[in-house]
């Protein structure tokens, strides 16, 4: 049985499940238009998420072929996997950011095998042991790791404007941090339960009530400056170069941190989120995360009181398990997140890379 939630006012939510994922499914949300459904979000590429999707329409009495359009909120493919298939049974109109499209494009554009080379070069500049790193030149030599050919959107999703969606009144709010074009969508109407508040928010990941969102970096595996580490030290006499100094490649948890306050300020009656379910008291919510990362950059620069890698940093912080039970992938995604709290403590000034080490180490200033 499809799992379909009424949120009153011509909106709904589809479960819509994540194979062999602990979130176990993205929450589809259906928005009723004068020009027919549109969806924000489709799910994740499975059969099995589209028998869902399709069987929550059809409970709907929506046959996908009505779909007038896809709101992406961002381009990870439990969000957007399904879109190419939406929009291939029905013709509708795929939107996302255009920060988030690149993605798309680069993805698409890209041999598989060099996402693995570049993961390759940033752990071992992170100083990752080489019973991490094996695992990966393994499948980079194989070329094993499936192709990623998520859809191109064919419309842009510009912050601030109404969207062309006749009859409602949605309006993105641009919330970088999760990922670069990542955006909530603004249905600026009255609540049907009339709750106080202003409107309701579609918040894809970057509020949820009950999770921490992943603070992603989004490099373009083809950039040189990763073989350096993601801070790298000036070179010393006779070596390459400098490469990139901290500041100028991006802090996207303090992009995050300002973007939960916009939507703190916002102050919308309900969220409906992409994940668990939806919640009332948005500001509380955007509190607890501000304090939830204030906490970690503390905890993050009392740790640098003597030097360490990346990966050694990894090691140290606080995770929902011991380090030594966190799989080898989410090991990856956990020094990816080490990365972006460093990054913010390098622009505040806190943290800087010391010179002449390999892998390069960082200090409390």
């Amino acid at each position: 049985m499809a799992q379909v939630t009424e949120h009153g006012g011509g909106v709904w939510s589809i479960e819509v499940p994540i194979p062999d994922n602990p979130l176990g499914h993205t929450l589809v949300h259906v928005v009723e238009t004068d020009s027919g459904p549109v969806l924000i979000d489709t799910g994740w590429d499975d059969p099995t998420s589209w028998d869902a999707l399709t069987a929550g329409l059809a409970a709907l009495s929506i046959p996908v072929t009505d779909i007038h359009g896809v709101l992406i909120t961002h381009h990870h493919p439990d969000h957007h996997g399904l879109s190419g298939q939406v929009r291939e049974a029905s013709g509708a109109w795929l939107a996302m950011h255009a920060a988030d499209t690149e993605i798309v494009k680069r993805a698409r554009g890209s041999e598989p095998a060099a996402w693995l080379e570049y993961l390759h070069r940033k752990l071992t500049a992170a100083g990752a042991p080489e019973e991490h790193l094996a695992p990966l030149r393994a499948a980079g030599r194989t070329r094993t790791l499936p192709g990623l050919r998520p859809a191109v959107p064919d419309r842009e999703i510009i912050p601030g404007d109404l969207l062309p969606l006749p009859g409602r009144r949605l309006r993105a709010v641009w919330t970088p941090g999760h990922t670069p074009g990542h955006v909530c969508l603004h249905l600026d109407e009255e609540h049907p339960a009339n709750r106080p508040g202003n409107g309701r928010l579609f918040s894809g990941d970057h509020l949820l009530p009950g999770i921490t969102p992943h603070i992603g970096l989004y490099e373009d595996p083809d950039d040189a400056t990763v073989s350096g580490g993601p801070f790298p030290a000036a070179a010393g006499p006779g070596g390459p170069p400098p490469l990139s100094a901290p500041s100028e490649r991006g802090d996207p948890l303090g992009d995050y941190l300002d973007s939960l306050e916009r939507i703190g300020r916002l102050a919308p009656a309900e969220v409906l989120p992409a994940h668990q379910y939806a919640f009332t008291d948005a500001p509380a919510r955007v509190r607890e995360l501000l304090a939830h990362h204030e906490d970690r950059l503390r905890d993050l620069l009392a740790l640098l009181a003597r030097p360490f890698t990346l990966w050694q940093i990894a090691e140290r912080m606080e995770w929902n398990r011991p380090w030594e039970q966190i799989p080898h992938g989410s090991r990856n995604i956990a020094v990816s997140e080490a990365e972006a709290h460093l990054r913010r403590l390098v622009k505040l000034g806190r943290v800087e890379a010391l010179p002449g080490g390999d892998p390069v180490t960082y200090a409390a200033v």
